[in-house]
């Protein structure tokens, strides 16, 4: 008799493998960059004298990683010159890719082409000719440079000159691209680091034209005002009265007009002079006082007629004069103006008038609330338990167990799309005036984006019919580019729906909805992950209350998906003892990864002719038990499993 060795459950679950793996990534590149910087370090502080593998000297060691800093760093000179700078470049890159994660799955093939770079980084810097600070017999590029570049040169016509220097580019540009290969780098991310690269530089150009710019333009002001001839001394003659009486014009009417020292206080810094220095007499002609003093009463008086007030009558000394020369040089006093000139009351506005700030808020309270409600599932108990790694040592091989949730893709690695607010607006305003178009008036009063489709409501206009509106899907999702577009009202309230697809369809994942509470802690007999409804709810439905499930649409349209879902949520909820499967698959393709399951009363029958005999074994089955909850009297399977679990409880059977 033979037995099947049942394999060995493993110490770990997947979660905590995949952790384990990437500490252990970032262990090696940890490791990788300790090892470049150390590379960097002996080679940045390498010197001749130093003693190594080659000479032996009496001197102290100069490189600061000591005698073993120096004992490396002497060969790869002697190798490959400035080449071996090119193995701490390759070496602190590829660290930084398994610290981060970036491309580290691509290692092995990218550095087993590393000697070649070295290589042909040294051949290019034997191309060089060495300064006078070199101290080696050999040039830049070590000895390997230069016996391949002499090689090379012994068998190429190139001439000591331009020859030599085209050489050296394309050694530059070959050595430059082989580099970037075994660096990891790849088209794309070459393209991004160039677009930044890009960017950059003509950000540096244009700051560097506007400052440019700048110093051009105070330059020749500069030089404009250097030029330009010295303005003459004022020649009128400036009164203090005067000056006084035109800056008490100039200003607001006040009930308390302050002191006349703090009055003089408040004068312009010119006006203050005026009194310290000698006055000029000069004449002045009269249309230039009466022109100024005429500007300060226009000032004075420039408001809006808001109404007039009443004011308190206001003694002779407290009236502000205004005073002009005359044509003999006179002053004469002006004390009329404040009743030719009063100023007005402001009028009181009513508060509950929508003007100004109301009016705006009213304004911006009119646009269209978005209202988010895709939220995340409230996990279940099964998944919190299974979120948490646990050591398994028992032996469960004689009983069933239900798959883990990590066999399902993580939803977290999904990428989401999520229109912005504004984005959102915008197309209610656009559905707004489509609708407007067809002569239906209405106003977008709430917007409720979800993971497949947005629905706006729509609040109707009053004696609008909503027939009206739902006769117009077609047009509007014409009108709006839009594939499709379903218009219904909404239950219990007063707005009418308009369901739009978005753009970017939402991916729904199996596992956050076999996660969530409402199928892992439910009640279903027979529950049936389904989807998630408009807000992102997940959606379960009980099999157990359907007389009758068809499954029918078009090539393309979700089918395979919707049977391999309702499938799926029956096994990670049940165990065999409460559910068996019979599972007919003409096509012998579609359910044929489920052949072997212990849910299946027989292997997936993929011949018709069998599968009339399933099918008439199952119609016997069910008549043999309608006839037991006939007897027993009951209508479903429920009451009956509830009186034989009664029974047994009371001994009867």
């Amino acid at each position: 008799m033979a037995f099947q060795a049942r394999p060995r459950d493993p110490l770990f679950d997947s979660d905590t493998q995949a952790i384990i793996e990437r500490r252990g990534k970032e262990l090696i590149g940890l490791v990788l960059l300790g090892l470049a910087f150390v590379i960097a370090m002996a080679l940045g502080s390498y010197s001749p004298d130093d003693p190594n593998w080659l000479s032996a000297t009496d001197m102290p060691a100069k490189n600061l990683l000591g005698p073993i800093g120096a004992a490396f760093a002497s060969p790869i000179y002697v190798i490959a010159g400035y080449g071996g700078w090119a193995m701490a470049l390759v070496l602190f890159v590829w660290g930084a890719r398994f610290v981060f994660h970036y491309g580290e799955e691509h290692a092995l093939q990218r550095l087993i082409f590393a000697p070649i770079a070295v290589a042909m980084v040294s051949i290019y810097f034997s191309t060089h000719v060495p300064s006078a600070d070199w101290s080696h017999s050999f040039g830049l590029g070590g000895l390997f440079g230069d016996t391949v570049l002499g090689a090379v040169l012994g068998v190429l016509p190139v001439a000591p000159g331009v020859g030599l220097k085209l050489l050296s580019l394309g050694l530059f540009l070959g050595g430059l691209a082989m580099l970037a290969f075994v660096l990891g780098f790849d088209r794309e991310e070459l393209w991004v680091y160039a677009r930044y690269l890009l960017g950059g530089l003509i950000l540096i150009y244009d700051t560097f034209l506007s400052l440019l710019g700048k110093g051009a333009v105070g330059s020749w002001r500069m030089a404009r005002t250097s030029l330009k001839p010295a303005a003459k001394p004022a020649t009128i003659a400036r009164d203090p009265e005067l000056s006084e009486a035109v800056l008490r014009a100039t200003r607001p009417y006040q009930d308390d007009p302050e002191p006349r020292s703090k009055l003089r206080d408040l004068m312009p810094s010119l006006l203050k002079r005026s009194d310290d220095a000698p006055d000029v007499d000069v004449p002045v002609e009269d249309d230039r006082i009466s022109a100024r003093i005429a500007d300060a009463v226009k000032n004075r008086v420039r408001r809006p007629d808001l109404g007039p007030r009443e004011e308190p009558p206001l003694g002779q000394g407290a009236r502000p004069s205004i005073s002009m020369l005359g044509e003999d040089g006179e002053i004469a006093e002006l004390n009329a103006l404040d009743e030719q000139f009063a100023m007005p009351e402001p009028e009181i506005v009513n508060p509950s008038s929508e003007t100004g700030f109301a009016a705006f808020r009213a304004a911006s309270d009119s646009k269209p609330k978005v209202q988010h409600t895709t939220r995340k599932p409230t996990p279940s108990r099964r998944a919190k338990a299974e979120a948490q790694p646990s050591l398994n040592f028992g032996d469960n091989g004689a009983e069933f167990e239900i798959p883990p949730l990590n066999l399902l893709a993580d939803p977290t690695n999904i990428e989401r799309h999520h229109l912005s607010d504004e984005a959102l607006e915008e197309n209610a305003r656009m559905l707004e005036s489509v609708l407007d178009d067809y002569g239906v008036k209405g106003e977008i009063v709430s917007v409720r984006p979800g993971p497949v489709v947005t629905m706006y409501e729509l609040e109707p206009a009053p004696g609008l019919k909503a027939s009206r509106v739902i006769g117009l899907a077609d047009d509007i999702a014409r009108s709006m580019s839009a594939l499709s577009a379903r218009v219904s009202t909404v239950p219990g309230r007063s707005v009418i729906g308009i369901e739009l697809p978005n753009e970017k369809r939402e991916m729904v994942v199996l596992r956050e909805m076999l996660s969530a509470r409402d199928y892992g802690d439910g009640n279903q007999s027979l529950p049936l992950a389904l989807g998630k409804n408009i807000g992102g709810d997940p959606v379960v439905a009980n099999l157990a209350k359907m007389p009758h499930l068809l499954i029918a649409g078009t090539t393309g349209s979700g089918k395979s998906v919707a049977i391999n879902t309702m499938i799926l949520s029956l096994l990670y909820k049940l165990t065999p003892e409460e559910c068996r499967l019979i599972m007919i698959d003409p096509k012998m393709l579609e359910l044929s990864v489920y052949d072997g399951i212990p849910h299946l009363l027989s292997p997936v029958v993929t011949d018709p002719k069998k599968a009339v005999v399933a099918l008439k074994w199952v119609v016997g089955e069910m008549e043999e038990r309608y006839r037991r909850m006939s007897k027993m009297g009951v209508r479903n399977i429920e009451g009956f499993n509830g009186r034989v679990a009664d029974a047994l409880s009371r001994n009867e059977m």
